[in-house]
């Protein structure tokens, strides 16, 4: 059997300034690259034109293709990790695997049984931070506790970042890449999957987009964020490189990167949180749980235009604008009285740059149930929102072009009856 040493791909789907395939070409020969199309994910999405999956699938062919230029291939496999990692070792002599650490309940999970797996063989399973600049465990308070209030983490991290002088790695030493002739590819149709119409925003750093990001990322009718997420997520861009071009361009970008990372940290330290409010006295909350109000919302027909502006984008597009994700998430929360999973759930299903953390961390701000959130009686009013960020209704009508006839829905609920049942509803939760 031909000796490889394994550099194994998950959010990290790019070529530079990636840490474990630097150091696995720095350090190993004959190194294969391998990614995974996991069943134990890929099971779960009931949407089979998924755009996500279409997104990585074209991302593990372009590195594939890279590394045939470079002499080398990539594995590419189809199945469940711990299945698939067997037959991989009755195929190669494995002499190592390098890999970049994931922090969600799964991948911890996923990795240690991977982990466990090799070590009976007597190979070493090296991991690295790669997704983040800091990791969970790297920011910590005075007592070597986890943060659960944001802006001392924030000013934390910070001191650390300029201290660390954070750098992207140098080209990797490609000529360690195991010699291959090209191995098979995979298609869509072979995992059950559709081609999607959905378009997904290229990875370029605008920096006129982040340099002028604190005055324009309010307002969704203007091109003022960079729809970068989805290339976090899946990490076809470097974060480092990110981070660096945002300390020098828009500090209150670099503070969106900062929540990201405590959010991670967050979950880190409190898996629960996928299941449960961070604060365990919300979770006596009554939530109605009105379904037809729920498919009102889903579809962006609750009679509330920059609700219903908000959904429809997320529906046609896979994206959101952020300013209008807190009013949405607000909107289902309070005004209805629906439980922030059901909303959680739905953007996961839908977005594009879903990520466990920041999702379940924006959720469970905007509801009042989570870490650092907007308390239980701040409830946003749609129209006051719509006044302050979509005056003209530019980003409303763009989705809403039946606005002001018969044709559009009237409101659901009202808005000052809405509110106070919210407030007192939780408040009476809050004291039991």
């Amino acid at each position: 059997m031909k000796k490889i040493t394994l550099c194994w791909f998950r959010r990290d789907l790019r070529t530079d300034d990636n840490t474990a395939l630097f150091y696995a070409l720095q350090q190993e020969p004959e190194v294969l690259p391998l990614f995974i199309f996991d069943k134990n994910i890929l099971d779960l999405l009931e949407d089979k034109s998924d755009a996500r999956v279409q997104f990585i699938l074209q991302k593990v062919g372009e590195l594939k293709s890279f590394f045939e230029q470079k002499g080398g291939s990539m594995l590419i496999k189809y199945g469940k990790p711990e299945e698939v990692y067997p037959e991989l070792l009755g195929e190669y002599d494995i002499q190592a695997v390098y890999t970049n650490r994931d922090y969600e309940p799964y991948a911890k999970k996923r990795d240690g049984g991977i982990e466990a797996l090799l070590k009976e063989k007597n190979i070493p399973f090296l991991t690295f931070k790669d997704q983040v600049i800091f990791e969970p465990g790297e920011i910590l308070n005075g007592s070597g506790e986890f943060y659960k209030v944001f802006t001392p983490f924030s000013k934390n991290w910070l001191d650390k970042f300029k201290k660390t002088k954070t750098q992207p790695l140098s080209e990797p030493n490609w000529k360690n890449l195991a010699k291959s002739s090209p191995l098979p590819e995979i298609s869509l149709s072979e995992m059950g999957f559709l081609p999607s119409p959905i378009e997904i925003p290229s990875a370029i750093a605008d920096q006129d987009i982040i340099r002028h990001y604190d005055e324009n990322r309010n307002f969704p009718a203007k091109k003022g964020t960079t729809r970068l997420g989805i290339h976090l997520r899946f990490g076809t861009i470097s974060v480092r490189k990110l981070a660096l071009i945002a300390s020098q361009l828009n500090e209150t970008y670099l503070n969106e990167l900062i929540w990201r990372e405590f959010y991670m940290m967050i979950l880190a330290y409190n898996p629960q949180v996928v299941e449960k409010a961070f604060k365990p006295a919300y979770d006596h909350i009554p939530w109605r749980n009105n379904e037809q109000e729920f498919k009102a919302w889903c579809e962006g027909k609750t009679g509330f235009p920059i609700v219903d502006a908000g959904m429809r984008e997320l529906n046609t597009t896979g994206f959101m604008h952020n300013r209008v994700r807190m009013v949405v998430a607000s909107f289902l929360t309070k005004h209805l009285l629906i439980d922030w999973r059901w909303g959680e759930a739905y953007f996961a299903k839908k977005l594009l740059d879903f990520e466990l953390a920041s999702n379940n961390g924006g959720w469970q701000w905007a509801a009042g149930t989570g870490t650092d959130a907007q308390p239980y009686f701040r409830v946003f009013n749609p129209d006051s929102q719509t006044e302050k960020f979509d005056k003209d209704l530019k980003y409303i009508k763009n989705w809403i072009p039946e606005l002001g006839t018969n044709s559009y829905p009237k409101p659901i609920v009202d808005h000052k009856f809405a509110r106070t049942r919210a407030i007192d509803t939780y408040k009476k939760a809050l004291e039991q």
